[in-house]
């Protein structure tokens, strides 16, 4: 069953249906749903849906021939093949039919390794004739890096030339726990807590098995996908992988500033930095700011705290890297037992806020909040820390939210600690205090001093975790 995905077929949709010839690329990580998006989309239209390989060129050429010729195409009548590349692409305009032409060329990266003319050849015969044409194309990488350095950069031959650019992103934590519509609420939560949004990882849960066997079955057994899955996609991308891992783990770790990253791995500070550029172009990891900082905050170096990108990179460095060896002889009840259960619930927290600012965006989206915020995300000073922080467009209206994934309430001091940091984050920005709102978050309540304080005080959400599952904000 195909879930999620309204935006990107949306999107795919009105290009589709317009009136004039399309050039799209669409892109995104390993995993995130790319192909299976593309083929939901073409699902009920004539195309030719073409999967690049690590080919030779020539090999390449020859699939793709196939791939067009056998489309009824007129010319199979005399070829096998096709003479060159821009013989290739230009046969799509004479496919029987009268509806649009649609080409989609997955993987493309693959197809430019061996041939890096192919994007000029695409380039000269898009200008010269398949722009007036009634055809729609759709490059699809999971190479990042390389689409947007080597096909959307300036200077590259096809730059300027897409009609549409769509990077596909994890899905939220909505779409998320679609996948999982038998664990209850909590099993939800913590299973997007250790996934994340990435289909391919969702899929391989069972919510007709417990958590607990999902890890040990899907995660911690040899020969299972999600086991060495980390492992085998840095060695895909990367070459140096000790050195990666070694990093991605003290991040995972919560080593996030750079001088912290610099004092577990020891690895010098000049190629540090390298490979962390590395790992932020490879969209491993990303750079977290708080909410309020300025650019100029931003374009420091020394500045910002280092995340990973991915839940399930968080899980696998945490809890599966360090006890590989236990893991390869057969301990993974053992290494569940005593690690993993005990720290969960800390484990989750951190993507228990993200699920919270998704609940807040849903709203933010539908216009349901008392204002309309136009940035969100986490804010901290010294030792002071909001979980989620966001404020209109003139800075005059702010929302502070705290999020506590524990099996305690949240108490009435959790509030008042909260409306205090919340001085200190609007400080010198005369905000009124009737301009402040505030949405608490708890994996198990309230307790009855907080919930008798939230109905004399409007502007005070209390969000239980029935609430935040069971009534979603989506319009």
């Amino acid at each position: 069953m195909f879930i999620g995905r309204k935006e990107e077929l949306d999107f795919l949709e009105a290009a589709y249906a317009s009136q004039k010839a399309e050039l799209v690329v669409l892109y995104g990580r390993r995993r995130i749903g790319k192909t299976e998006t593309l083929h939901a989309f073409c699902k009920e239209k004539p195309h030719s849906f073409y999967t690049c390989t690590e080919y030779t060129d020539l090999q390449q050429l020859r699939a793709f021939s196939s791939r067009i010729l056998t489309q009824q195409h007129p010319a199979a009548a005399y070829v096998d093949t096709f003479a060159d590349w821009e013989q290739a692409f230009s046969a799509i305009t004479q496919l029987p039919g009268t509806e649009k032409k649609l080409l989609i060329i997955d993987e493309f990266p693959y197809m430019v390794k061996n041939n890096h003319g192919i994007p000029s050849t695409l380039q000269k015969l898009w200008d010269q004739q398949l722009k007036e044409e009634n055809v729609m194309i759709v490059l699809c990488g999971s190479a990042m890096a390389f689409i947007e350095k080597e096909i959307l950069a300036e200077k590259n031959p096809l730059y300027g030339r897409a009609t549409g650019i769509l990077k596909m992103k994890e899905l939220d934590f909505y779409e998320a726990i679609q996948f999982f519509p038998h664990f209850s609420p909590e099993s939800q939560v913590t299973a997007y807590g250790i996934l994340g949004g990435i289909p391919h990882y969702l899929k391989q849960f069972d919510d007709r098995l417990t958590l607990e066997e999902n890890i040990l079955k899907h995660i911690f057994t040899r020969g299972s996908i999600l086991y060495s899955e980390i492992e085998f996609l840095l060695r895909q991308e990367l070459r140096e992988t000790t050195v990666y891992n070694t990093i991605i783990e003290a991040i995972a770790l919560g080593n996030t500033g750079l001088n912290g990253i610099h004092q577990k791995t020891q690895i010098d500070k000049s190629k540090l930095s390298v490979y962390l550029k590395n790992l932020l172009d490879l969209h491993i990891i990303y750079r977290e700011f708080p909410t309020v900082s300025s650019p100029k905050d931003q374009a420091n170096v020394q500045r910002g705290l280092y995340q990973l990108s991915d839940h399930y990179f968080r899980f696998w460095y945490a809890f599966v890297f360090p006890y590989f060896s236990e893991l390869e002889a057969g301990s993974g009840h053992q290494i569940y037992q005593q690690v993993v259960a005990p720290s969960l619930n800390d484990f989750v927290s951190k993507s228990f806020e993200k699920a919270c600012l998704s609940y807040l965006r849903h709203l933010n989206k539908s216009n349901r909040l008392p204002f309309t915020f136009v940035r969100a995300g986490r804010w901290w000073h010294k030792d002071q820390e909001i979980d989620l922080l966001a404020f209109d467009l003139d800075r005059q209206r702010w929302l502070l939210g705290e999020c506590k994934y524990r099996n305690q309430p949240m108490t009435l001091s959790n509030f008042l600690q909260l409306q205090q940091k919340g001085s200190s984050a609007t400080a010198g920005k005369a905000v009124s205090p009737e301009n402040v709102c505030y949405y608490l978050f708890s994996k198990n309540g309230f307790s009855e001093d907080l919930i008798r304080m939230s109905q004399n005080t409007p502007h005070l959400h209390l969000i239980d975790l029935p609430q935040l599952l069971n009534h979603s904000p989506a319009p």
